[in-house]
């Protein structure tokens, strides 16, 4: 076997490359959150299924989080990567398809296969602790999700740009541009060191501790609650803002410049997250990401103009950056590394679980109660979040704490 050099730094090659992939990921994300329930309820026969493309994106994200991490940890990382690339250029060209013949069955599938991607692709965060010395996984973790800040230029301006380019199938063309992205991310994933494509040795089979006692330990509840928490709050009000602009007569130009910079808000604060933990600590950033939480709903009950949907959206990508990067590196301290592979994939079929229910009901929520109450509704999940970081060991204890699990 050949071997490669280790990497000597937070921002190496495969970090670079992982954050391309990325990129590439989060702007087919964006991209489908900007356009897909406006699709939905052109083609469904129900408007309130119109949220049901965005919410299989989740629900299948959740189904296949468990799988992909395990066939992962038998195949290795990057051929299991260049697997999801291939899936997503399908979901691309079926999302194509079904608006072509206005069919919703079939752009539902294809958003089902971009969860299906995804799942795959939310463990980039993961195989850059891999990529990049242990004493700098926080600034590898934030430089991977950075790679968000591509997207955050281009997801919304491809669906706003090429929103027209096909003659009566207003977005087909998106979904089109959709499959090129994720032929790019393919190619960098070629790329990647053979390193990342190392079989992981799984769980009991070197002494690997049972799930259900991993899963008893304070630090891992912590980290999930918080995940779940700052992932799905984020989604069910990103989810809802294209739908409640509407209703309040925004143009579509400006739905699209609200997603844009509600994702760049999301990955921007990612160059130094990192080094925020390793100088502050995890607990004061979660704090902080609860904060600007509710301050989220705070601005957004305050008016419905475009600029209070403008300020709502970026401070709930701030939020979702402070929670979710914390939240993460916080779990690499709850398992060894024979325990990896089933702690990262139980820790992400929770979160998009949740994630799922918030995405499918964002477009009913919406329709019924409106968009003052659904933020209404966010307030005491963030009280709860906030509750969870109160319970959070100092620094020092989860070193103590850490040692003996090892």
């Amino acid at each position: 076997m050949t071997a490669t050099k280790a990497p000597t730094g937070a921002l190496n090659k495969d970090v670079i490359l992982l954050s391309l992939c990325q990129a590439m990921m989060t702007s087919t994300n964006s991209l489908v959150v900007a356009c897909s329930a406006l699709v939905g309820m052109s083609l469904a026969s129900d408007p309130l299924l119109g949220t049901l493309p965005a919410a299989l994106q989740h629900l299948f994200t959740m189904l296949s989080t468990m799988p992909a991490s395990l066939m992962m940890a038998q195949v290795g990382r990057r051929a299991g990567f260049a697997i999801a690339s291939c899936i997503g250029i399908a979901g691309g060209y079926l999302a194509w398809l079904g608006i072509v013949q206005h069919d919703f069955l079939i752009f539902a599938a294809g958003t089902a296969l971009f969860g299906v991607h995804n799942g795959f692709g939310n463990f980039y965060r993961f195989a850059a602790v891999e990529a990049a010395p242990i004493t700098v996984k926080n600034r590898a973790i934030s430089y991977v999700l950075a790679g968000g800040v591509l997207a955050a230029v281009l997801g919304p301006n491809i669906a706003s740009w090429t929103r027209l380019s096909i003659a009566d199938a207003p977005f087909a063309g998106s979904f089109m541009a959709v499959m090129g992205l994720y032929f790019f991310a393919l190619l960098a994933i070629s790329q990647l060191s053979s390193r990342l494509n190392q079989p992981a040795v799984l769980g009991e089979q070197q002494g690997g501790r049972p799930l259900r006692e991993i899963a008893r330990q304070p630090l891992f509840r912590i980290a999930v609650v918080i995940g779940a928490a700052g992932f799905s709050l984020m989604v069910l009000l990103m989810t809802a803002t294209p739908l409640a602009m509407a209703a309040h007569q925004h143009p579509f130009s400006d739905t699209a410049i609200v997603i844009q910079f509600h994702v760049l808000a999301m990955f921007l604060p990612s160059f130094f997250t990192g080094s925020l933990i390793e100088r502050f600590g995890i607990r004061k950033i979660m704090s902080l990401g609860v904060f600007l939480g509710l301050a989220t709903t705070a601005t957004a009950l305050a008016g419905t103009g475009f600029w209070w949907f403008w300020s709502a959206l970026v401070l709930l990508g701030l939020s979702w950056n402070f929670m979710f990067v914390s939240a993460t590196s916080l779990l690499t301290e709850c398992y060894r590394p024979e325990e990896k592979a089933r702690v990262q994939a139980i820790n992400d079929f929770c979160i998009f679980s949740c994630v799922g229910l918030c995405a499918f009901g964002a477009g009913a929520m919406q329709s019924f109660f409106g968009w003052g109450l659904l933020c209404i509704l966010a307030i005491p999940l963030y009280l709860l979040a906030g509750f969870a970081v109160s319970r959070l060991p100092p620094r020092e204890l989860r070193k103590i704490l850490l040692k003996k699990a090892s």
